[in-house]
This record gives C-alpha cells, sequence and structure tokens, in this order.
C-alpha cells in the first residue's frame, strides 16, 4: 500500500509540472484577469501580435509650405482604433487617437525647416509603416526678436489609469524665456489646470478621470516674453495604459487555458498502481502466514 500511495504521489507531481506558459495573443488593453478555477490545471503565458502594417499619411499641409504663426494644423489618414503619433524633425510633437479613419492635430514647429512624420501604434505601442515625409517652413520672427524658441514634449504620447486612480504625466519644457505660465485642459469638462513654472526642464501634470473614456489633453506654456508653446496628447481612462513617444513597449492579458487530458490520463494510472499496490500487500500477507505455519 505505502508503494502505491508513493506512485501516486509521483503522477501528482508529474502533472504539476506540466503547468508551463504558454503563448497567447495580446488584447488590446492593460487588465491582467484571474481566471483560473479552483482545483483546475492550466497554462497561461504572453506574446505580442504583429506590429500594425498599415501606417497614417499626411495630406496637409502640403510639402514646401511655410507658416509664420503657431499652432498649425496637420491631417491626414489614418487605421481606425490606433494612436498617431506626430514627428517633427523626430521629436514628438503631439498625438490623437484616430477613431474614424482620419485625424486632425495641431502642433508645434521649430524655427526653420521641418521634416513631419506620423506614425501609428497599437495598444502594444509597436509602431506602424512610417507616412509619407512633408518638409514645411516655419518662419519665428518673435524668435529673432527674443531669442530661443519655446517647446513643449514628452516621453509619453499617451497615458492612462483606471476611474479614479491619478495619472501622473511627465512633461518636458525648454526654450523661452522664465518664467513660465502651464495651463493643461484635461477634456473632460473640469477646470484647467494652472501651473506656475520657475525654469526650463521637466515637470509633472496629474489629473484623476471619473469616467471611463479617451480624452485629448492639450498642454500649453506661455514664458515671459509672451511666446507659447503647444502640445496635445492622448489620455486613457479605461485600464492602466501608457505608451512611449517613440519606444517600443509591451503590454497583454494573461489567459489561463483549463485542460482535462492530465486528469484523464491520472485514472488508468491510479488504478493500476492501486492494484500493484494490492498484490504487494497479499504477497506480504502470504509470506507472513507461512513463517506462522512454519513455526
Amino acid at each position: 500500500m505505502k508503494r502505491a500511495l508513493l506512485w501516486v504521489g509521483m503522477l501528482g507531481a508529474m502533472i504539476t509540472v506540466l503547468a508551463v506558459p504558454v503563448p497567447r495573443a495580446a488584447a488590446a488593453t492593460n487588465a491582467f484577469p484571474d481566471q483560473t478555477s479552483s482545483g483546475s490545471i492550466g497554462l497561461q503565458g504572453t506574446i505580442s501580435t504583429a506590429p500594425p502594417k498599415t501606417g497614417a499619411t499626411i495630406t496637409a499641409p502640403g510639402n514646401g509650405a511655410v507658416f509664420s504663426s503657431l499652432p498649425i494644423t496637420v491631417s491626414g489618414l489614418c487605421p481606425k482604433g490606433l494612436l498617431v503619433k506626430l514627428f517633427a524633425n523626430n521629436v514628438f510633437v503631439g498625438s490623437v487617437q484616430c477613431d474614424s479613419g482620419s485625424y486632425t492635430l495641431p502642433i508645434d514647429l521649430f524655427s526653420g525647416q521641418n521634416d513631419l512624420v506620423a506614425r501609428v501604434y497599437d495598444a502594444l505601442d509597436q509602431a506602424g509603416p512610417d507616412s509619407n515625409t512633408v518638409a514645411v517652413t516655419f518662419n519665428d520672427a518673435q524668435f529673432l526678436q527674443f531669442g530661443t524658441q519655446i517647446l513643449l514634449t514628452s516621453i509619453y504620447a499617451q497615458r492612462g489609469a483606471p476611474p479614479g486612480q491619478e495619472i501622473n504625466w511627465p512633461i518636458l519644457l525648454s526654450g523661452g524665456t522664465p518664467p513660465y505660465a502651464i495651463s493643461v485642459d484635461w477634456g473632460d469638462g473640469t477646470p484647467t489646470d494652472l501651473i506656475s513654472q520657475p525654469g526650463a526642464g521637466g515637470f509633472n501634470i496629474k489629473h484623476i478621470y471619473k469616467t471611463a473614456g479617451i480624452y485629448k489633453v492639450i498642454v500649453k506654456a506661455t514664458d515671459k516674453n509672451g511666446d507659447n508653446a503647444f502640445l496635445q496628447l492622448v489620455a486613457v481612462a479605461t485600464g492602466a495604459t501608457q505608451s512611449t513617444s517613440g519606444g517600443k513597449g509591451s503590454s497583454a492579458t494573461i489567459r489561463t487555458i483549463i485542460i482535462w487530458w492530465p486528469c484523464l490520463l491520472m485514472i488508468p494510472l491510479i488504478v493500476a498502481a492501486f492494484w500493484a499496490g494490492r498484490r504487494n500487500e497479499l504477497y506480504v500477507i502470504r509470506k507472513q502466514l507461512e513463517k506462522s505455519r512454519g513455526a
């Protein structure tokens, strides 16, 4: 009987070892639901989906356009459901969610020539193909008068948290003449946040959304001389998500798959182990009876 119990224990250990990760295509949110049933045996794991195959386009402004005031408006086509990030001279200058197959995005420019490129990103922050490159020029008379141009950017084009939890968003301010006045419109109808920034560098903006949704966030900065900077971002209040402005990150759901074949496989093995243990027990009893008769 002891040998039978030992066999059963060894089989249980073997089945436990079978619980190893298997891949599953990641979903569009950063949720990690617990789908494990009590007493079940499951396999789980994560892999990334393929990046977007179709990119955005820039249809306006036209190549060679010249501007003397900011912000300008960039528009084009994009795959539905993806995030569009716009770059000027490889610097992130704004983002917008593609909801209807097209986008419109106000952005700032650098003084002089700007090479504009739009990129789409999925929920895993995987980039699609680059758009066509559009070269435009910004003639900044105010920059020539006062000095360095003021600029806002961030390492995050999109950031999020569940409703009721705080979003903490790092912003980088450069150029201009300090001090600066910062305003943040979070797109949910709440009063605009006003921030005083004594000098250039990094600072954080914070907000708590009450209801789920995708929100357009507009950050503006004004320096001592009245020069302005503009940055549009996308906030998500449906889950803990974040998207860097240029890098590639990953986030995925975990799926638990319930498998029953190891349990079915155990049944004949348990019966065989019980039979072998029972036979061994009878053999031991027979030997003891023979010894008793011989005595």
